[in-house]
This record gives structure tokens, sequence and C-alpha cells, in this order.
């Protein structure tokens, strides 16, 4: 799907969302001012801020849409991120004030009244909500759209809660017990709770998290099976907004590869892993591999013991010897918990009381993906 075609998805999506959205506030904000109930008037104004939401979408899509210039070499995609934290902002203000109204009423009670006509509106308002979340949470799993999916998180959200308003309703016109200020706690509390879980699910973004496990493993797997490639490593995925991966990684290839050779290895595995994954391979670094004589194995395995003995090193690769000038390099993994310097302190020091001969060279690797 190209940029244009998923924009195209997100902003009818989120037309609908907001066309749906006006019509039940003006329903709900009707029966909520007629039979004088707290609870479908945040209801109503619960929509309004899906409503508002949709609108914060288009123009983050239509922003995230512009072409990349000389200010922006990589694009506005990380807008989306923003626009997502406005609606998660909107989100969590609707929360707060329903909150601090539905306090209100349990404090100062009025009496509601409601009809058949209200709850025939309500029940109606519950399958419009339903069917919209699924609708739009589908189609932005479809585009990779996190405005998208949280607007239909929060739409599936809004059902359960028109569905206690409604029980609510029923309960006072069969028993005359009055919960629908109560009901509009606990309709506030769950708006916090999604306002709070957005923003942090979009500051996350905005920060910089884990790539993805599955799209790592998925890479290293296409880049393994070419028969040249001794193991993929350090492989580093940078986010420019929704399906706009930027990465870079280093393979490990024998040492009688030519450079003519290697070059046409990296344009190969850059092209494979746009064709399949859509990621964009920058940069490809290259360990050598030693394959002219099994000593130099050997030493790599005594050397792998020595090292992955600690907790803390998660993986040891990159090994290269060069016996010649007596000279050993090689990476680790290491995990957040230790100090990278005096790790490599000990490394260094437990490796050199094995092979005092050699001078040893380790490069730390924070443990960034899988």
């Amino acid at each position: 799907m190209t940029g244009k075609e998923r924009e195209k998805v997100i902003v009818q999506t989120s037309i609908i969302g907001i066309a749906t959205n006006v019509m039940l506030v003006a329903f709900k904000m009707t029966v909520g001012l007629i039979s004088n109930s707290i609870a479908v008037i945040l209801d109503a104004i619960n929509n309004l801020s899906d409503a508002l939401s949709s609108v914060i979408t288009i123009v983050g899509a239509k922003l995230a849409g512009k072409a990349p210039n000389k200010k922006h070499p990589l694009g506005y995609g990380r807008i989306e991120y923003i626009t997502s934290m406005i609606v998660a902002a909107i989100v969590l203000y609707a929360g707060i004030t329903s909150l601090v109204e539905s306090v209100k009423k349990i404090i100062h009670p009025e009496k509601a009244e409601y009809s058949i006509a209200t709850i025939i509106i309500i029940a109606v308002a519950v399958i419009v909500k339903l069917l919209l979340g699924t609708f739009v949470k589908k189609r932005g799993k479809k585009v990779n759209s996190g405005a998208l999916i949280a607007s239909g998180s929060d739409a599936l959200f809004d059902a359960i809660l028109s569905a206690s308003v409604l029980a609510s309703a029923l309960v006072y016109m069969f028993f005359h017990i009055s919960l629908e200020a109560f009901i509009g706690v606990v309709i506030a509390l769950f708006i916090i709770k999604a306002g709070i879980e957005m923003l942090v699910e979009t500051l996350d973004d905005i920060l910089g998290k884990r790539a993805d496990k599955e799209l790592v493993l998925r890479i290293k797997k296409l880049i393994n099976e070419e028969e040249e490639v001794r193991g993929a490593y350090d492989l580093i995925i940078n986010n420019y907004g929704p399906n706009k991966n930027i990465a870079s990684v280093h393979v490990e290839l024998p040492d009688t590869m030519t450079v003519e050779e290697v070059d046409k290895l990296t344009r190969k595995l850059e092209e494979k892993i746009y064709k399949e994954t859509a990621v964009i391979l920058t940069g490809v670094g290259v360990y050598s591999h030693n394959t002219k004589n099994d000593e130099a194995s050997a030493i790599r395995n005594n050397v792998q013991k020595i090292v992955t003995t600690h907790d803390y090193v998660l993986q040891m690769h990159g090994f290269y010897l060069d016996m010649e000038n007596k000279k050993m390099r090689f990476d680790t993994v290491l995990t957040f918990a230790v100090s990278f310097r005096e790790a490599v302190e000990t490394l260094i020091k437990e490796v050199k009381a094995a092979y005092p001969d050699y001078e040893i060279t380790i490069s730390p690797d924070a443990d960034i993906s899988d």
C-alpha cells in the first residue's frame, strides 16, 4: 500500500467516525438533557471528544503525508505520533472533567426521568459504537495507524460504557434506584485510563522503543539465508513514522571475499530486505571471519566460553584473530544492568590471562534488539 493510499484510508475512516460520533452526540445530549441524566450527558461528551480526535487524526495524516524536503529529508511521518498525543490529551481531559461532574452529582443528586424512547436510543448507541469500534480498529491495523487503532479501541470502550448507562437506566426504571452518578464515575475512570494508556504508548513511539521482535528475527533470517553470511548482528531499526523504518546491520563474512563481492552482496541484501519487509537498509557493516586455519576457530570457541560465563554478556560476535600481529578483536552484547566500562575491563583481563601474547580489543554493544 502506497503512502497516498494509506492516507486515503485514514481520512475516509476518520470521516466515518466523525459523522457517527456527531450523530451520537446529538441524540445522547438531547436524551440526557430531557431525562436530566448526568451519565447520558457525559457519554455524549465522550463521543464529542472522539469526534474531535478523528478531526485531529485527519490533520495528522495529511501533514504526515507531506513529501520529504531539504529541511526534513526523512519526511514528516512522526507528526502522526504528535497528533496521537493530542488525541490522548483530549481523551484525558474529557475523563477528568467527567469525573468532576459525576462527583458533584453524587454530592448533590438530581432526579432523572427515563422513557422507553430513551432506553431504545441508548441501546442503539451501544450497537453503533460496537460496529464503529470494530470497523475503525480493523482499518487502523490494516494501515498501521496508531491513531486509528486507538480511536477504534476507544469506541469499543465507549460501547461498554454506554451499556453501563443503559443498565443504570433500566435499574432506575424498574427498581427506582439511582446509580447514574456512580456510573458516571466509572465512565470517567475508564476514559482517564484510556487517555493515560494512549499517552504512554505515543510517548514510547516518540522516545524510541525496542524494535519489534518478529520484524528483527525476520530480517536476520533473510540475511542469514545468503550462503556467504556467517551471521547477522547489531541490527538497529530507526522509526520515522508508521511504515517508515530505516535500519543498519553488521554481517559476518569470510575473510577471503573481495570488496567487489561484498559490494554485490550488500546491494542484494538491501533490495531483498526492502522487498520483503519494507525496511530501508541504509548501512551494512562487515565483520571478517577467520577461514584460513583451525587454530583461530579453537581460540574463538575458548574465548567465547570465557566471556559468556558472565550473566551480563548476552552474545559474542565479530571475532577476528590476527595471528601474525598477535591481535584479537570481538564485540560483546551487554545487558543494561552493568557498567560497560567495568564489564569490558573485566573481560579483557580474563581473556588476556588466557592469551597473554595478544593485544585484545573488545567493543561493547547495547542490547538494542533481539
